[in-house]
C-alpha cells in the first residue's frame, strides 16, 4: 500500500495529497530562491522560509504523485522576472508558499515548511552553497554541494525515469501574485 500524505495551507483551504516517498530533501542556497523567500516574506503573515544559514528547504516530489485542490482558485503564480523559468506557487487565502516549479520539469519542490515541525523531511543535502556570501558559515551535518551535485540529478533522473520521461503540467487559474 502506497503511502499518502496530506498538506494544507496554514488555513486549511488548499490542500495537497502526496503519494509515495519524496526524491529529496534539500536546502537550496541559490540567490533565486533567497531572493523570493525574502520577498514572500512582505506577504501578511507568510511564514519564514530562510533558515538562519540563508537556506531555504524544500522536498522534492514527483508531479505525478502530487494532487492539489484549489478550492475557489486562490493559487497565484510569482516569477522574479517575467523570464523566469521558476514560478512559485502560493495560497493567497492565507499567504502560504506551496512550491517552487520549474518550466517543463518533472517534479515540484514543496516548501518545507507545510509539513507539522514533527513530521518535517530532514533535509539530506545543501545545494548552491556558492550562491552564499563569502565566508558564510554552514553546519557540516549534511554534505554542502556547491552547485547541485550528482546525486542530487541523479535522484531526479531516476525519478524521471520511472515517470517514462514524462513532465505533467500544473495548471492554476491564471494570475500573478507581485511582491
Amino acid at each position: 500500500m502506497t503511502e499518502t500524505t496530506r498538506l494544507d495551507c496554514r488555513c486549511g483551504r488548499v490542500h495537497l495529497e502526496l503519494r509515495g516517498a519524496p526524491i529529496l530533501s534539500t536546502e537550496c542556497c541559490c540567490n533565486s530562491c533567497r531572493e523570493a523567500a525574502e520577498r514572500l516574506r512582505k506577504l501578511p503573515g507568510a511564514p519564514m522560509l530562510v533558515t538562519a544559514h540563508g537556506a531555504t528547504h524544500f522536498v522534492l516530489y514527483r508531479k505525478d504523485r502530487v494532487h492539489l485542490e484549489d478550492p475557489g482558485s486562490v493559487l497565484k503564480e510569482l516569477r522574479l522576472t517575467p523570464q523566469s523559468k521558476t514560478r512559485r506557487v502560493v495560497a493567497t487565502c492565507c499567504n502560504t508558499p506551496l512550491f517552487l516549479e520549474f518550466e517543463n520539469g518533472h517534479w515540484l519542490s514543496l516548501y518545507a515548511c507545510l509539513w507539522p515541525e514533527g513530521s518535517r523531511p530532514a533535509p539530506e543535502l545543501r545545494t548552491m552553497t556558492s550562491d552564499l556570501p563569502a565566508g558564510s558559515p554552514l553546519p557540516a551535518d549534511i554534505p554542502n554541494a556547491k552547485t547541485q551535485s550528482f546525486s542530487f540529478f541523479a535522484k531526479l533522473l531516476g525519478a524521471w525515469i520511472a515517470m517514462g520521461f514524462r513532465a505533467p503540467k500544473v495548471a492554476i487559474a491564471p494570475g500573478a501574485l507581485t511582491v
